[in-house]
């Protein structure tokens, strides 16, 4: 082997790409694993790398997002633009990540605190810091943020390099592994449930999915008197009920009506009544983003209740009864990401604690003790990840 073949052979790494010059976006599927450039940290050429760091992935989730990126029905847009921004034709994907630091400019240490061998992970929404929603501190709605693995290279491969102000340590002896490289998106709905104040309220979770059943867990740890879980798949009803809900509930009309895709289940509103002494619960927490769904939620809150939208669909919905939401005096309040680092610092302290053992309820419920949900890196198939981000709530990878 000659030095220059040498040299590349130690500059790449193994990752989960989207290309899109192989893969098309409106005909293909998946992620392909592809050898890409190891990210590295050179003061001397980028001044901004005084900031970096370079992680090795011990874990990474996989969410949601990623599912959609995974079935080309979101973030192409963002993902495009930012390869044309980069002069690039793919992207690292992956933003759920635990990780070991292995490398890191002067300032993240000197800065930040940060040492060789500190287990972290990260918020993925890098904030600009100098826009109007950063200077008053609603970081997580900056206006010119980039999101890791979609805007920025990710975390699906085998070095990855994030600015240190992103980074959040984490005590794997009080978290373990597979439930310590998804607290990103356990802080959605740790976000979602601290938006009002639950204690002593009645609480109806609409959509069971992945966060959905976060939330429920998170719901009864914040003091929910009651909870109604609202969800069509009886799998994902049934981890609902071990997470902590009441009562779980399946709507007759999932996705509307035929003509009217938007329609509220008007039997699901009756059911949700009944349960409430005919008042109707004081909040709900809409986590699918289907428009029926939305209209599902603001149906069964009381005069005066919440709605927390943490759903997310493109394009245009259709509010029923707009006028109900004024007369009734109803409050729609619109969640995204985390608080940056208010809502960590919650995460932390409910995973770390066990009165109520969310912790355990997650490996448990949610990631099936590993059965099915785990998978290595070096042994990626995409078939059969294919079939498991199908199957379970949340896929934990390996490395």
């Amino acid at each position: 082997m000659s030095f220059e073949e040498a040299h590349n052979v130690s500059d790449a790494m193994q990752a989960l790409t989207y290309d899109r010059e192989t893969d098309p976006w409106e005909n293909s599927t998946g992620l392909r694993k592809t050898e890409v450039e190891k990210p590295r940290i050179d003061e001397t050429s980028d001044y901004h790398d005084r900031s970096q760091v370079l992680i090795k992935p011990i874990m990474t989730g996989f969410c949601g997002s990623d599912r959609g990126i995974w079935f080309r029905s979101a973030f192409k847009d963002m993902i495009f633009k930012s390869l044309e921004r980069d002069k690039k034709s793919s992207r690292v994907i992956g933003h759920e990540l635990l990780g070991r630091v292995v490398e890191l400019g002067t300032d993240a240490k000197r800065q930040y605190g940060l040492e060789v061998g500190d287990v972290v992970t990260t918020e993925s929404h890098i904030p600009c810091g100098v826009c109007y929603q950063c200077r008053i501190g609603d970081t997580h709605v900056c206006a010119d943020d980039k999101i890791i693995g979609i805007s920025e290279d990710g975390c699906f491969a085998e070095l990855v390099k994030l600015p240190a102000k992103n980074l959040w340590r984490t005590d794997i002896t009080k978290i373990r592994p597979e439930v310590a490289a998804i607290q990103e998106p356990f802080g959605n709905a740790v976000h979602a449930c601290t938006k009002v104040n639950l204690r002593g309220k009645r609480v109806a979770i609409v959509g069971c999915g992945t966060i959905g059943l976060f939330a429920v867990a998170v719901a009864r740890a914040m003091g929910a008197n009651y909870i109604i879980g609202v969800e069509p798949m009886e799998s994902h009803a049934e981890m609902a009920r071990r997470l902590g809900a009441d009562v779980v509930l399946r709507p007759q009309l999932q996705n509307g009506s035929k003509d009217k895709p938007h329609k509220s289940d008007p039997e699901l509103t009756e059911r949700i009544r009944k349960l409430t002494d005919g008042v109707g619960v004081d909040v709900a927490l809409e986590m699918s983003g289907v428009n029926s769904s939305v209209n599902n939620a603001i149906h069964a809150v009381r005069r005066g209740g919440d709605v927390i939208l943490f759903g997310l669909k493109s394009g245009d919905a259709v509010i029923e009864n707009f006028d109900r939401l004024i007369v009734d005096g109803i409050s729609l309040h619109s969640v995204i990401g985390r608080r940056i680092f208010e809502t960590w610092h919650i995460t932390r302290h409910l995973l770390e604690s066990r009165d109520p053992n969310i912790h355990d309820l997650i490996w448990e419920v949610i990631l099936k003790r590993g059965e099915g949900t785990m998978f290595d890196f070096r042994e990626y198939d995409a078939g059969d990840f294919q079939k498991a981000i199908t199957t379970y709530p949340k896929v934990v990878i390996r490395y």
